[in-house]
């Protein structure tokens, strides 16, 4: 049992810190994933951000997904074949489903992110992080979607989840690593001692805490900005 996310965060970074990576980039899944990879990229001194993913649900079964938009530039979509197959989905009903959920992501990225662009990952090892999966089922879109802009490598990490969910994720990412995997699962929080909802406004205070402790993230974030910003000033005159 683990005696927070943020507990659970520190014993991940432990885990993964034997692996030796060469500068990774950590990405945390919201609501719940954001201090676990917070306390992961504090012990790796890694580049943290975020991988906003929603989900499109079925006509009619809104908890069923047909497909789930990655937040990117340009977001990324990632189709449920089987069912879009079931519902006997066309290109335009999709279309039409998508274009519902898109103003929920933009909503989530202006408030996480602001103006900021999510940071690049290409040729980078990407580590992605929740604080548990029951299904795996938001994992496995998140990576899926980051395999399209070319990462080194994507490792899974996770602090508890059904061995066959370790086993589904492990045959979408290069390594998945999962501290505690209990044959009989039970709900999430049955693995924490303190395990609360989250709100928006958690993730912003755990994002706003790492800006205050200069953590590498936004030091590399605030480095790269200024770089390109004295090169187009330089470029200009």
């Amino acid at each position: 049992m683990f005696r927070d996310r943020q507990d659970a965060g520190q014993k991940l970074g432990t885990s993964l810190e034997r692996l030796q990576l060469q500068d990774p980039i950590v990405l945390a899944l919201p609501r719940g994933g954001v201090p676990v990879a917070a306390e992961v990229a504090k012990v790796l001194q890694a580049a943290l951000d975020l991988v906003i993913v929603r989900k499109v649900g079925a006509p009619g079964n809104p908890e069923l997904a047909v497909a789930a938009i990655v937040d990117g530039d340009p977001p990324d979509v990632v189709l449920n074949r089987e069912i879009v197959e079931a519902y006997a989905l066309d290109d335009g009903a999709l279309r039409v489903l998508i274009a519902q959920e898109r103003p929920e992501l933009e909503r989530r990225r202006a408030l996480y992110r602001g103006k900021e662009p999510p940071q690049s990952v290409a040729g980078k090892t990407v580590i992605v992080v929740d604080d548990g999966a029951a299904t795996g089922t938001t994992m496995k879109v998140a990576i899926r979607a980051l395999k399209r802009r070319s990462p080194r490598k994507i490792i899974v990490a996770l602090p508890v989840a059904p061995p066959e969910t370790v086993d589904e994720l492990a045959q979408e990412a290069d390594l998945t690593i999962c501290l505690n995997q209990p044959a009989r699962f039970r709900a999430l929080s049955y693995y924490y001692g303190s395990f609360p909802q989250l709100s928006d406004k958690d993730v912003l205070d755990v994002m706003a805490q790492i800006r205050q402790d200069r953590h590498p993230a936004f030091e590399r974030r605030s480095s790269g900005t200024n770089a390109a910003s004295k090169s187009r000033h330089e470029a200009g005159t």
